[in-house]
């Protein structure tokens, strides 16, 4: 699974509070599973990951927007639809005091596998999420 420390790193990033301390931040892979057919050896990883903020004193927009940031470019299909992206983050917060919260978050993520066989051997690719267009190039209109 490679989603998770890109997610870490991207956080790390836009946190300057874990530059200095990433100790700060926990993360872990819940709830996985895999999904596989019977045809091709390829598969799907399907998890949350839940991702621990300790003694954080910033604002909680300070990780909620960096977050989908990344998952605009990293599981679009999580923000497609109202539904999903009503589901795509969750999250506790223990108020420690006036200043600090351990922030708990919960992020729906896949990625998908592609095996191919050749010689015995099997090679496993991580595909990239299909990007979506923010708009849609049109040169005309028509009315029919």
């Amino acid at each position: 699974m490679q989603k998770p420390a890109s997610l870490r790193a991207a956080l790390e990033a836009a946190l300057p509070s874990l530059r200095g301390n990433p100790d700060r931040m926990l993360m872990f892979i819940e709830s996985g599973k895999i999904a596989a057919g019977m045809g091709k050896p390829s598969f799907e990883y399907r998890y949350t990951v839940s991702i621990v903020l300790m003694d954080f004193a910033e604002h909680p927009d300070t990780v909620m927007i960096p977050i989908l940031q990344w998952l605009r470019v990293n599981q679009p299909s999580v923000l497609q639809s109202g539904e999903n992206s009503a589901k795509a983050i969750q999250f506790e917060a223990e108020i420690l005091n006036h200043e600090t919260i351990d922030l708990h978050l919960k992020v729906e993520l896949s990625e998908c596998v592609k095996v191919d066989v050749q010689n015995g051997t099997a090679t496993a690719t991580h595909l990239p999420e299909p990007q979506l267009a923010t708009t849609l190039p049109i040169g005309a209109v028509q009315v029919a």
